[in-house]
């Protein structure tokens, strides 16, 4: 687990941001079991109550499946991580746009460099 936060916004935000990131690029599969709300604590060092809160609010958001006394899983809904996928392409493109407008590049130059380089 290579989990670095940082200063800029809550820790459990960032949790949340990683295990989508992880489900998108295919190191967590739909069905997989990821570590306890203890384990994940010590595994990144932050205080278990933190991991909770990020536990809870990817239950609610229905990215994890946790039943009674088993360890959490990734959702198993296509339709979900097909949400997950998105939300994280408009993230980056919002703050990829917003950069470039900051420094005045006109879009034909964006979509030019980016034809060029990917």
């Amino acid at each position: 687990m290579n989990f670095i936060p940082n200063d800029r916004e809550p820790v459990y935000l960032q949790i949340i941001r990683y295990i989508k990131q992880q489900i998108v690029i295919g190191n967590l599969s739909p069905g997989d079991v990821i570590p306890s709300r203890r384990e994940m604590a010590v595994k990144i060092k932050v205080n278990p109550n933190t991991v909770q809160k990020a536990y809870k609010e990817m239950e609610d958001m229905e990215i994890i499946t946790t039943v009674r006394n088993y360890q959490s899983t990734i959702t198993t809904n296509n339709e979900t991580i097909t949400k997950i996928r998105h939300e994280l392409i408009n993230e980056s493109l919002e703050i990829f746009i917003e950069n470039m407008k900051s420094i005045n590049v006109e879009k034909e130059e964006i979509l030019e460099i980016i034809s060029d380089r990917y």
